[in-house]
């Protein structure tokens, strides 16, 4: 079974944490995925990898870029995982479970949701996220930034 961790964004943005989590991920030789609801949204990140350090970027892609199984990170809003990713990042309420499910579109290692903590809606649907991994026999984790800015398991 693929552990899960909650990371609940309350501090810093989706944008301000996924860049390092991503920047992390390369550096222990995983590949990513990242799966989002909507193309705006898709192609927000594929904007934000590209811009979010004036020093550096992310390399990525997406299906429209070509050869999507050659991206250390591919963004996508399908349950697919050409890249063989390593860990998966669920942002903007995609839905876990369903991409778990299936041998070939799960991340071999971890799966990560990220959480607005500011979205209520968002909150209550990643409740029920966690209840219905934990009742499929997923392990999860639940991770909230402490005062200094440190991930804390809670």
């Amino acid at each position: 079974m693929t552990d899960v961790w909650f990371y609940h964004l309350e501090r810093r943005t989706l944008e301000s944490v996924l860049p390092e989590l991503l920047e992390r991920a390369l550096a222990r030789g995983w590949r990513a995925a990242v799966q989002a609801l909507s193309e705006m949204r898709l192609a927000q990140l594929d904007d934000l990898l590209w811009s979010y350090d004036p020093e550096s970027f992310l390399p990525h892609g997406t299906a429209a870029d070509g050869a999507p199984e050659t991206q250390p990170i591919y963004l996508t809003i399908d349950a697919d995982n050409p890249n063989a990713a390593d860990v998966r990042f669920f942002v903007e309420g995609a839905l876990v479970l369903p991409v778990l499910a299936d041998p070939a579109a799960a991340p071999r290692e971890r799966a990560i949701v990220m959480l607005d903590g500011n979205d209520e809606a968002a909150v209550l649907a990643a409740r029920v996220q966690w209840t219905e991994l934990k009742q499929a026999g997923h392990a999860v984790s639940y991770l909230q930034q402490n005062d200094s800015g440190k991930w804390e398991r809670a």
